[in-house]
């Protein structure tokens, strides 16, 4: 039986990531990157597709432990268990790796003597591998391919196979420790060499006291701000700087639907979030990696931008269906990939634009080739801003005029006579720029308005709505006190709204998006509500509807895509990093301080 989406927390050592259940059972684990396949991946199956439980030998699977936490702001997890034979705290980390990835597992007396249970099944390519495990120095070592694991425990434990796993019992009396730790590497090459757990443990939290000291916010919400930032640090691939949208595929939008996708890539859409978020809170380093992540992935020729690339900048994301993974909940199909990347989504050329834009007036460093590249991307908008597109929701129905996509075309012709304006030493045609973001606003105002409803819409001709147009202002399209603003801003309230929360566009009777089912409400158009009720002047409402989703987060702190009012749970691939984007971003504004990305002045009209 799977656990909530909820149950889960995050551990990971900037490359890859693992989820670690409330019952003491990571069942999602990709070896050695974010998209690498899954060697525990029960979170989509069940225990035969791969998992590693330690928890009290009293405590019957799906049980959950008494409470648990990071230690500080770090991703150092502290799992306490409370029996009646004493209590137990189990560590759960990834250090920051050198040459290999290791998760290292800490067992600690606390009270008592407590009897203790150890289950590892490894299961390689999602489930669907079962390596040869034999013993050698001391671990117990699985091979099957590609793909080799070693495990050993710190002092040593007994083991034996049992049903194609690997088990131990042992009892933890009161200041006993007991560190099992699982190394990856390549099957070809040598074993990496030994780490101790235990100064592994203490280097773990002085990284993340040493990165976290970076942060510049200090005003309300703080708590909530750090772990979203950590989160997203946790969701960096560091040789590269690019940041995954989430760490799994194939968590369900709806349970027992077929809305299930691979979200572990970087969308260029998060750019522009994503980097003032970073910047606004004083993480340069951070930030100036993302752009450059963002530069290398969108060289070359505009016409083959793509809306997403892998962690790397890689182009070929094909998606397959892996049809012996049952879904989770009997979500199916399990899918890796991603066919939406073949899409033609005009909006991320806008927001590439605004990103860069951005970073230049926030002060990173220019890069010689930045403005040559923006010049490439608008003329590209330039010539193509009329045709219909898949939109920033993906949609596998038909291309339409999708109303968000014509007004990133507008931003990214305002960001260029901005830069033109502010810098006027650069080549450029600003009277070309100009003269299309006028055309481009007037196109959208007299096409995608519904002046019967007083709304926005979603897409040209559409009575639809969606929750995208509420980006209207904070990008500057129009003011905040225009009354189409304040229009659009009531009419997804309430037309899109479930439970005090937003849905992104109706999945009700013939959906735009072409698929069956329905799904949750998305997170991060709630908080797009809260800042829009913020900004326009509705400051309570605001702050209400961010402190309800607030109180959505999981007991430490983690959201992932969707959320059900129904069924009061988390819905979607977890963590979701444009959830914790927009949770920082409402924070800012609710604390007096605008994210940079709502700083650009507001057009009329």
């Amino acid at each position: 039986m799977n656990q909530r989406i909820e149950d889960y927390a995050l551990i990971g050592d900037l490359m890859t990531t693992a989820l670690v259940g409330r019952d003491g059972s990571i069942d999602w684990l990709c070896l050695p990157r974010f998209d690498s396949g899954a060697c525990f991946a029960a979170l989509l199956g069940d225990e035969e597709n791969g998992h590693w439980r330690i928890a009290p030998a009293v405590a019957p699977a799906g049980t959950g432990c008494t409470r648990r936490g990071y230690v500080g702001d770090s991703l150092v997890l502290e799992s306490i268990w409370e029996t009646d034979e004493g209590t137990v705290k189990v560590t759960d980390f990834m250090p920051q790796r050198d040459v290999a990835p290791d998760v290292v597992r800490i067992v600690e007396g606390l009270s008592g003597a407590v009897p203790m249970a150890a289950t590892i099944r490894l299961r390689f390519d999602y489930g669907a591998v079962v390596p040869w495990v034999r013993r050698s120095d001391g671990h117990r070592v699985a091979v099957a391919g590609p793909d080799s694991t070693w495990l050993r425990s710190e002092p040593p434990v007994e083991t034996w196979g049992e049903d194609k796993s690997t088990r131990s019992e042992f009892t933890v009396e009161a200041g006993e420790r007991v560190a099992f730790v699982l190394t990856w590497h390549a099957s070809h090459e040598p074993r990496p060499d030994l780490i101790d757990p235990y100064e592994a443990l203490e280097q773990s939290l002085e990284d993340w006291r040493a990165w976290s000291e970076q942060c510049l916010y200090d005003g309300p919400y703080r708590e909530a701000v750090m772990r979203s930032l950590i989160t997203l640090k946790a969701l960096t691939y560091a040789p590269t700087g690019g940041i995954v949208a989430a760490p799994t595929t194939s968590l369900p939008e709806e349970i027992g639907g077929v809305r299930n996708w691979d979200y572990r890539y970087c969308w260029l859409r998060d750019s522009t979030l994503t980097l003032g978020s970073l910047l606004q809170t004083g993480f340069l380093d951070e930030a100036r990696a993302w752009r450059e992540w963002l530069l290398r992935a969108v060289a070359g020729d505009p016409a083959d931008l793509q809306i997403m690339y892998g962690i790397a900048g890689e182009r070929r994301i094909p998606e397959t269906d892996l049809p012996w993974l049952a879904g989770y909940e009997s979500s199916a199909p399990v899918r890796v990939g991603n066919a939406a990347v073949d899409q033609l989504q005009l909006d991320v050329y806008g927001e590439v634009i605004d990103s860069l834009y951005l970073a230049r007036t926030a002060g990173l460093p220019a890069e010689p080739h930045a403005w040559q590249i923006n010049v490439a991307l608008l003329r590209f908008v330039a010539d193509n801003w009329h045709r219909p597109d898949e939109g920033l929701w993906e949609v596998r129905g038909p291309r339409r005029h999708f109303v968000h996509s014509k007004v990133m075309a507008w931003v990214a012709a305002d960001r260029a006579v901005r830069t033109l304006e502010a810098n006027p030493e650069i080549d450029g045609n600003i009277e070309r720029w100009r003269t299309m973001r006028d055309e481009v606003h007037r196109d959208v105002c007299e096409k995608g308005f519904d002046p019967v409803r007083g709304t926005f819409t979603q897409s040209y001709g559409s009575t639809e709505l969606d929750a995208a147009t509420l980006l209207i202002p904070r990008v500057g399209f129009l003011p905040p006190d225009d009354p189409r603003v304040i229009g659009t801003v009531d009419a997804v309230r309430r037309e899109l709204g479930h439970g005090g929360l937003v849905r992104r566009y109706s999945t009700e009777g013939p959906t735009v998006d072409g698929l069956p089912g329905a799904e949750g409400t998305f997170l991060a158009c709630s908080f797009w509500l809260a800042d829009a009720l913020l900004m326009t002047g509705r400051e309570k409402e605001a702050r209400e509807l961010f402190e309800r989703l607030l109180e959505l987060r999981n007991d430490v702190g983690l959201l992932a895509e969707e959320y059900d009012p129904v069924g009061g749970r988390q819905l979607g691939n977890f963590p979701q990093a444009f959830s914790h984007i927009g949770l920082v971003g409402t924070a800012l504004a609710l604390g007096g301080s605008w994210p940079v990305t709502a700083g650009v002045p507001v057009a009329g009209g």
